[in-house]
């Protein structure tokens, strides 16, 4: 799945069966177009994973303990059942918790903020999430606000697959300011 870009760094998606197939797709091939790689993390590699809908099936490039969090520009986390998996897997939590940390673009849609959540990293920040995962993320301490797009520091949250548009968008704008800044040069090209 993986696709060298051109213009800016990796981006790290995470990712289990039962993804939605939208939220994997646009973000995907918008980042794509505009230049980004974006590379499929799953519990192993080589995985085949479908979409919750099964429109769309992708292979996993790395496993989790392949990847470092220092190698990613962005992080994207698309909605669906994947992300409930994931949070069950405590490396996903782990590698969300150290990508926090670098202050870089974090993008999660629909339901992806459940692995914020069980990184423990919402109490005090303003987000948006799929409606029946807002009030968990109240609940937990979060201020959530029912809009397309909500951005908080480095995070990029959407609520659901008609907002996909205007998360994409901004989660590339928000990449291409942390280069402006000069907080990311790319890596040399990988074959």
């Amino acid at each position: 799945m993986a696709k060298q870009g051109t213009k800016g760094g990796r981006v790290a998606c995470l990712l289990a069966a039962g993804f939605e197939d939208s939220e994997l797709r646009v973000p995907l091939d918008r980042l794509r177009q505009a230049g980004y790689l974006v590379e499929i993390i799953g519990a192993e590699a080589g995985e085949r994973l479908e979409g919750e809908r099964k429109r769309e099936i992708v292979t996993t490039d790395f496993s989790i303990d392949e990847v470092q969090v220092a190698d990613y520009e962005g992080l994207l986390i698309p909605g669906g059942h994947s992300p409930d998996k994931l949070r069950a897997d405590r490396r996903f939590v782990d590698f969300v918790k150290d990508f926090d940390r670098t202050g870089r673009p974090l993008a999660a849609v629909c339901h992806g903020p459940q692995l914020l959540l069980a990184a423990e990293l919402q109490r005090g920040r303003t987000l948006t999430a799929w409606k029946t995962i807002q009030s968990d993320l109240r609940q937990a301490g979060a201020e959530v606000k029912d809009q397309a797009v909500v951005v908080d520091g480095n995070w990029i949250t959407s609520r659901q697959p008609d907002d996909l548009q205007a998360f994409s968008s901004k989660f590339i704008e928000e990449l291409g300011d942390l280069e402006e800044r000069g907080g990311w040069q790319p890596a040399a090209a990988s074959t």
